[in-house]
């Protein structure tokens, strides 16, 4: 008996050899081949887009937000803007923050580990320390080659955001947390080179936060992410707080603040007892008179005894070694 196979293949050569062409079936792709039958009565499933199954995308970086310093504002206040006219007091700045650039690019005398965290304090509240942060900060943006970070770490009474015009926002405390992202907290200024990081929220543990690991870590990371980055810590005063000593152990460089004719010889030793481990400490005489104005000084090296005075003219005075009589305020 001849199968239906047969008679349909006979049926086929009968057709062809008519004249009447006969089409090749299309081979199942192999795709096809191993896709199993769809059950008989189940939906079948909506047919899935190339995109989804095509390489993730990077996910787009999420960019710090953007404040707006009103610049005129601050230049009447005393602070060094970009563009302004060129002043005594943005000479003796461009004078203080040489030495800091200069170590925190490796290239001073000697070498220290973080040399581009730079810690701005003082003895005692009063002296001119957030004011001295903010205007080395601006400074510092003017360089060509470098950009700067400043960092409200007085976490006890924050005052930089206050000082520029702003409103108190989530920042390094909230870091230390794991409530934020560094994007999130982070802000970009119409000063090109300069971004900020705000104190963040107050915390009762603050001095244990400071002095955690993930401070170390984030520390480490600031420090080397970005190698043109100087960055400046508004620290709380050394003889007050615990914050600003532990603050210190990370810190490549201090710059403690001394209000001139005002702050006792002895304070300042107290003050630079709280951090002789730091590699490199620098004491800027803030509102030194010379010449009948107020200016501006400051000494440099491992210790503070040997300095240099910048007044009215911007040009090194005699060096003075141990200048304050204990007990009598700071000349």
């Amino acid at each position: 008996m001849t199968s239906l196979i047969e008679l349909a293949a006979q049926r086929l050569e009968q057709l062809r050899q008519a004249g009447i062409e006969i089409p090749e079936p299309e081979a199942p792709s192999p795709a096809a081949a191993q896709t199993p039958a769809q059950p008989v009565g189940e939906a079948s499933p909506p047919a899935e887009s190339s995109e989804r199954w095509s390489a993730p995308a990077a996910e787009p970086l999420i960019s710090s937000r953007k404040v707006e310093l009103n610049l005129q504002q601050l230049s009447a206040a005393g602070f060094v803007t970009p563009g302004s006219v060129r002043t005594h007091m943005a000479d003796q700045y461009r004078v203080i923050k040489r030495p800091l650039i200069t170590n925190a690019m490796g290239k001073g005398a000697a070498t220290v580990r973080h040399g581009n965290l730079i810690m701005v304090t003082s003895a005692l509240p009063g002296e001119g320390k957030s004011f001295t942060s903010v205007n080395l900060a601006l400074s510092i943006a003017a360089e060509l080659d470098h950009t700067v970070m400043l960092v409200d770490a007085d976490v006890a009474r924050p005052s930089i955001l206050r000082m520029l015009g702003l409103q108190p926002q989530a920042g390094l405390l909230d870091l230390l947390e794991g409530k934020a992202e560094m994007s999130n907290v982070l802000l970009r200024t119409n000063v090109d080179k300069l971004t900020l990081l705000p104190s963040g929220s107050p915390h009762p543990r603050a001095t244990e936060l400071l002095a955690s690991d993930a401070m170390s870590q984030l520390l480490d990371d600031m420090a080397t992410r970005y190698p043109d980055r100087i960055i400046i810590f508004d620290s709380p005063p050394l003889l007050l707080t615990t914050e600003s000593r532990v603050l210190a152990t990370h810190m490549g460089q201090v710059v403690v603040v001394v209000h001139a004719e005002r702050t006792l010889q002895r304070t300042v030793d107290q003050a630079l007892a709280a951090i002789e481990e730091c590699p490199l400490k620098m004491m800027l005489l803030n509102r030194a008179r010379e010449g009948g104005e107020f200016g501006y000084g400051y000494g440099y090296g491992y210790g503070y005894g040997y300095g240099y005075g910048y007044g009215a003219s911007a040009q090194p005075s005699a060096p003075q070694a141990d200048a304050a009589v204990p007990g009598e305020p700071a000349k």
